[in-house]
């Protein structure tokens, strides 16, 4: 009797710091690498399929993705934003996209997000939505 089939494991290769295409926000994001291989007596042997890159924002739990050549590429430039459709797209002029340091204007964009949250309403005292 043969036992056989695959297994599947996802390995996280970094953590970087990009801006998010799902959200907006600059926030940390996984980029993973799935291989599945064919097992025998439950011992994976040899991989079956070509790997899929992904990346995941650990903000919003967003998920695309990715090439090997971008996967590369944003691990040889360690965390550094790569250019590619959302994640880090570079800005017209050579400008990088925000890394979270500088202000506005110096070649960096603002953090995306809610630009209301933590505010209370203008005139009004602030509300206990738990009282009534």
């Amino acid at each position: 009797m043969l036992i056989f089939g695959t297994s599947t494991k996802m390995h996280q290769l970094a953590m970087l710091n990009l801006l998010c295409a799902f959200c907006g926000n600059p926030s940390a994001h996984s980029l993973r690498k799935r291989v599945t291989k064919f097992s025998l007596f439950f011992i994976p042997l040899f991989p079956i399929a070509p790997a899929k890159h992904y990346l995941q924002c650990t903000f919003c739990g967003g998920a695309s993705e990715v090439t090997k050549e971008n996967a590369e590429q944003l691990l040889a430039q360690g965390g550094a934003p790569a250019p590619q459709s959302g994640y880090g797209a570079a800005q017209p002029g050579g400008q990088q996209p925000y890394a979270g340091q500088g202000h506005p204007g110096q070649g960096q964009m603002p953090p995306q997000g809610n630009p209301f949250a933590g505010q209370q309403p203008q005139g009004q005292p602030p509300q206990n939505p738990y009282q009534s």
